[in-house]
């Protein structure tokens, strides 16, 4: 008798980009209302999902590996066991990847919200899940979670999601931790890009080689349907709302003046993808699949 599959296949996919080697992969998804989405009503935000076949507010969430000359760095750990139980899946795709935690040199983070690193450390044990990496995050990053006074301001749930989760998570790495300002390469050919707003530290990483290079930029975005054509929705979870939709729009007049190919957290995944502007208006334009990764 056929067995008839009952789960999903692993969420893994590899892109080179010249001599370097990005691996997505899928840490799972987390779904939520549209009244997080601010500077749009809610049934319009509704409207643009149904009009693209999406029954709700549904954030894919992705993690990139990156091989570079012989060695291996890992952007972002995901949601760990924080969030939904659809999501947290980075350590099962990294074992599917063939991936061992403990040839992780370096953990890059975007930021320090929940769903990027909160898949760094055991919460149960205090035990780090990438014992023989360097943490690599922006200096705003540990200087922002860890000030009492802006903790003290935000509500319960952010205080124990964002600035609790984030100073539990990075403790295990206090002695392995590296932090940056500006443009610098923070693993080879990997260098950083400052794209602050959605958080204070927030940043992205262009990788190139071989005159080919990619952006991974970060929460740029977290809907796609609904802030690609309309770049002035910001999110409840912006720390500066005016500052990440201005980031958002000088990132697009970017990518799409450069062609640059993009990768994003919650660009659905695999999260390649390009950007191009019609008229006054933008579009993304997912990349087709390949099968070689050439």
């Amino acid at each position: 008798m056929v067995q008839v599959p009952s789960t999903q296949i692993p969420g893994v996919y590899h892109r080179r980009i010249g001599d370097i080697v990005v691996t997505a992969l899928s840490d799972g998804y987390l779904d939520g209302s549209v009244e997080v989405m601010q500077n749009i009503a809610p049934a319009e935000a509704t409207r643009m999902l149904s009009d693209k076949f999406r029954p709700g507010r549904r954030t894919s969430v992705n993690c990139y590996l990156v091989y570079s000359a012989g060695r291996l760095a890992l952007i972002e750990t995901g949601s760990g066991d924080y969030l939904l139980p659809t999501a947290g899946k980075l350590r099962q795709n990294l074992k599917a990847a063939g991936v061992n935690p403990a040839d992780i040199e370096a953990v890059i983070l975007t930021h320090m919200h929940p769903d990027h690193s909160a898949g760094l450390t055991d919460p149960k044990t205090g035990e780090k899940f990438f014992p023989n990496a360097e943490l690599v995050v922006h200096e705003n990053e540990p200087r922002h979670w860890r000030d009492d006074a802006a903790m003290n301001r935000a509500d319960d749930r952010a205080r124990t999601l964002y600035f609790q989760c984030a100073r539990e998570q990075i403790a295990p790495y206090h002695n392995q931790t590296r932090t940056f300002s500006g443009e610098v390469e923070v693993f080879p050919g990997v260098t950083s890009l400052p794209l602050h707003g959605h958080t204070p530290g927030h940043s992205g990483y262009r990788i190139a080689s071989g005159g080919k290079s990619l952006l991974i930029w970060g929460d740029i975005i977290h809907v796609p349907e609904v802030q690609v054509p309309r770049p002035e929705v910001t999110m409840a979870f912006d720390t500066d709302p005016q500052a990440a939709a201005a980031t958002r729009k000088r990132t697009f007049d970017m990518v799409t003046a450069d062609q640059l190919l993009i990768a994003g957290m919650h660009v659905h995944f695999p999260g390649f993808a390009h950007l191009v502007k019609q008229g006054e208006d933008y579009l993304m334009l997912p990349e087709p699949w390949d099968q070689g990764f050439d």
